[in-house]
């Protein structure tokens, strides 16, 4: 009779899940368009959770008072510098983009005399000349990608404001309703907010401290229109595999396109040699001390993150490949192990 019991309490278990899992899916289905305001408000509630609980919990101000405050503080560190960024660069990579095949035909110039003069071949010109669609597809997404619609913003800050003013009783209600241990529950917070702070505020610190260290390179050596190629450096260093390569690389054609090639040869030896160990450096301690962060897990995630999410999967990539571990060790801590103790 027990046995029946059980079964029909699996059955209904089973039953209600399906539900759940069926209306969560239409759900993500039909608001899918609104994960990078989620993730965007997730990211800044991270951030800002502390001195929100310290001002309306110690100093007893008034919450509302305090959620706008922060949001509006938020604005000013955050998003006011990214957009003058984007603005900065948005005409410059449309110049770019209309004299994709002037680069090209400069890049074929140099490839040709390094082959003929080394006889060497480096790249064919079919190659050479796919490089031009991707320079005219991929610089228009790396910008868009960043915040792309005033929308999403909108949105991310209204999401963000009732995350604030109800904070307490949010993260409460996540102990209630995960059906998990509440010290696997802690274990899941504080992974999400190891990983936020660690690329929320660790990347873009790498990619700002290679764009410094180019701005003097590029200032040094006479690049024209050096503060445009510091935007470019910062943007790029938050990618990852070719990072800053994409800013300094470029420079290097131009002077070996120009008949400069002492400054090419200097430019690509400071890229690789002294941007690029900024970036090796600061990657594999900086993030690993702010988060303990293995390197590994920051740039598979990052991969992950930017096609799945755009600029904000530099930190939720990452995130998502240390959730998978974790849940590995909770499901392990939570059923497997208590299995084996009853078959004991």
């Amino acid at each position: 009779m027990s046995g029946n019991v059980i079964d029909q309490n699996r059955v209904r278990q089973l039953f209600f899940i399906a539900i759940i899992l069926l209306i969560g899916i239409v759900l993500f289905l039909q608001l899918y368009s609104f994960v990078p305001a989620l993730l965007g408000a997730i990211t800044l509630y991270v951030l800002l959770r502390k001195w929100m609980f310290w001002l309306t919990e110690k100093k007893k101000w008034n919450k509302a008072l305090t959620a706008t405050l922060l949001m509006l503080l938020s604005i000013i560190v955050i998003l006011i510098p990214i957009g003058l960024l984007v603005n900065l660069l948005t005409s410059k990579v449309q110049f770019v983009i209309q004299h994709s095949d002037e680069m090209v035909t400069a890049l074929k110039k140099v490839v040709n005399d390094v082959e003929a003069r080394f006889d060497i071949v480096i790249a064919s010109d079919e190659n050479i000349n796919k490089l031009s669609t991707s320079i005219a597809t991929i610089l228009p997404q790396i910008l868009s990608s960043t915040f792309n619609t005033l929308t999403t913003i909108f949105f991310m800050y209204f999401i963000l404001y009732f995350m604030l003013v109800n904070a307490r009783k949010m993260e409460t209600s996540l102990y209630d309703y995960v059906p998990l241990k509440d010290e696997n529950v802690a274990k899941i917070g504080k992974e999400v907010n190891t990983m936020v702070v660690s690329n929320a505020l660790g990347i873009p610190l790498v990619a700002f401290a290679q764009g410094l260290v180019g701005l003097i390179g590029y200032l040094i050596l006479g690049v024209s229109d050096p503060f445009f190629w510091f935007g470019v450096t910062c943007i790029a260093g938050m990618l990852p595999v070719v990072g800053a390569a994409l800013a300094y690389v470029p420079i290097a054609i131009i002077f070996f396109a120009n008949n400069d090639p002492v400054r090419g040869i200097i430019m690509t030896i400071y890229g690789f040699g002294v941007i690029g160990t900024v970036d090796n450096l600061l990657r594999f301690t900086l993030l690993k001390k702010i988060g303990n962060v293995h390197p590994l897990t920051t740039v598979f995630g990052v991969i992950v993150g930017l096609n799945m999410f755009g600029f904000l999967g530099m930190i939720f990539g990452p995130l998502l490949i240390s959730m998978f571990v974790l849940l590995l060790r909770i499901y392990s801590n939570e059923f497997v192990v208590k299995q084996r103790g009853l078959h004991k």
